[in-house]
């Protein structure tokens, strides 16, 4: 059996909490029917293997959006604060540029690892349009590579009922920052 892939029992047990969270949430999905989510999810076991590991970390993987185009069902972390992957710089360069203390691993490299991407800036912000987020953690999100090339990785978090960007060090990283995943199906 393929690492990347559950067994029928797994997949169902994920699949019901997918569903339940769906059902909870219909303000993130206006209009989307799950049964087409499922059938989707069930022809491509390698993107339910990728949602267990959003799930298994705490991200509590959510449908978001459709995009007609290219016929995909968007997934983002949606945990009310950012997922059970912390503790980490943002890329391999950073993490390889760290001389003591180095994390156990990086957000980048992570993301790549379950099979999903950072959000974007934006996606960022179409999430935090769905409810409040990260009122006490911070997600890393995609840099430009203008500002990566410069040494610096941003972040976004809600506070004062705002949404904020910042730019730190690609290297820093704190137990309360992690990162926030997107999936498309």
């Amino acid at each position: 059996m393929s690492k990347k892939k559950l067994t029928a029992e797994q997949s169902q047990e994920l699949l019901q909490i997918l569903k339940t969270r769906f059902e909870k949430n219909m303000n993130r999905h206006k209009d989307l029917d799950w049964n087409e989510i499922q059938t989707k999810l069930e022809a491509n076991p390698e993107k339910l293997w990728s949602l267990n590991e959003m799930e298994e970390t705490e991200g509590e993987p959510d449908v978001v959006g459709y995009d007609k185009k290219s016929n995909e069902y968007i997934f983002f972390d949606c945990s009310p604060e950012s997922p059970k992957r912390r503790s980490l710089c943002y890329d391999y360069q950073a993490w390889e540029s760290r001389k003591a203390n180095k994390p156990e691993n990086n957000a980048i490299d992570k993301a790549s690892e379950i099979g999903i991407e950072l959000l974007t800036e934006e996606e960022y912000r179409q999430l935090q349009e769905l409810g409040k987020f990260d009122l006490k953690t911070s997600s890393w999100v995609k840099t430009p590579s203008d500002i990566r090339e410069r040494g610096g990785a941003i972040f976004c978090d809600r506070r004062y009922n705002r949404v904020f960007m910042y730019h730190n060090g690609a290297d820093s990283y704190y137990a309360a920052r992690g990162f926030r995943g997107s999936l498309r199906v």
